[in-house]
């Protein structure tokens, strides 16, 4: 009798540890503190660090079930092949069995939530010559474009001497003009992906024949700028681009709407806001 009142104690004891391991739930679907350490894992092999880790994993394995119950109304789901490939691709290296369950949950919401974006918010969306024009300099100003550009830079030059600069009327007046001040001005012609980051920064919204504020005791500017062969290309992947940042925007604020709408209880209190 003793020993069947012990084993039955150590079921009651293994059940009740098994439901204080579920820190949370979306709809039907248990979240265990087994999960969250996982996914916390898993974020640091894609160096993603956070102060509140565990609580960000929570989140992201709340919107990772969100997501795919959502996009099961549409056929979006992703089959386990697609899902594997990408996995493939990211170079995670030598996973767990919960961090792989982790991966495969995590990459399957993320490309479901993709096809999702892209058949329901992506066709409403166009943009702006405004939109375009600001992509690029954020793409100049990050990476360079495609661009040959012929550059006058004066270096050495002292506030006084670049207060006298004016606008000139050709890149070879510019150098005449830095000349007869007594500058030694350098005169070059590079793609602009290939100047260096603080020279694209500099004259990313420079006018063409315009002197550049003074910084670093050195002037810069522009004389002329010529598209490549690759430009062309790459306007329609700013387009693209610029038309994909207002969708993922308009999908954030779906996904807050659809975690309103979802039944979330928080167990533990270390997870409630």
């Amino acid at each position: 009798m003793i020993k069947r009142l012990y084993l039955a104690l150590l079921i009651l004891g293994a059940g009740a540890a098994h439901a204080a391991s579920v820190v949370a739930t979306v709809g039907d679907t248990p979240i265990t503190d087994t999960d969250i350490t996982a996914r916390v894992q898993l974020m640091a092999r894609q160096g993603k660090t956070s102060t509140d880790n565990r609580r960000v994993a929570l989140q992201n394995i709340i919107d990772d079930n969100i997501k795919v119950a959502y996009a099961q109304n549409f056929g979006a789901v992703p089959s386990d092949t697609d899902v594997e490939k990408e996995i493939k691709k990211m170079n995670l290296g030598d996973m767990s069995a919960s961090e792989r369950a982790m991966a495969k949950s995590a990459v399957r919401a993320e490309i479901a939530w993709q096809i999702v974006v892209a058949r329901t918010v992506l066709p409403t969306i166009s943009a702006s010559d405004e939109d375009i024009a600001q992509e690029r300099a954020e793409l100049a100003r990050a990476h360079g474009l495609p661009l040959e550009m012929t550059i006058v830079r004066l270096i050495d030059i002292p506030s006084d001497v670049a207060a006298k600069l004016t606008k000139p009327k050709s890149c070879d007046d510019a150098v005449a003009m830095a000349e007869k001040l007594g500058g030694a001005p350098q005169k070059f012609t590079a793609l602009q992906y290939e100047l260096s980051a603080d020279i694209r920064e500099r004259i990313a919204n420079l006018p063409r024949l315009q002197w550049s504020p003074r910084a670093d005791n050195s002037v810069l500017l522009v004389c002329d700028s010529k598209k490549t062969k690759e430009y062309g290309d790459l306007d329609k992947i700013i387009k693209q681009n610029a038309m994909f940042k207002q969708a993922m925007t308009m999908a954030d604020q779906q996904l807050k709407q659809l975690r309103r709408k979802a039944v979330i209880v928080i167990n533990d209190d270390r997870y409630k806001l």
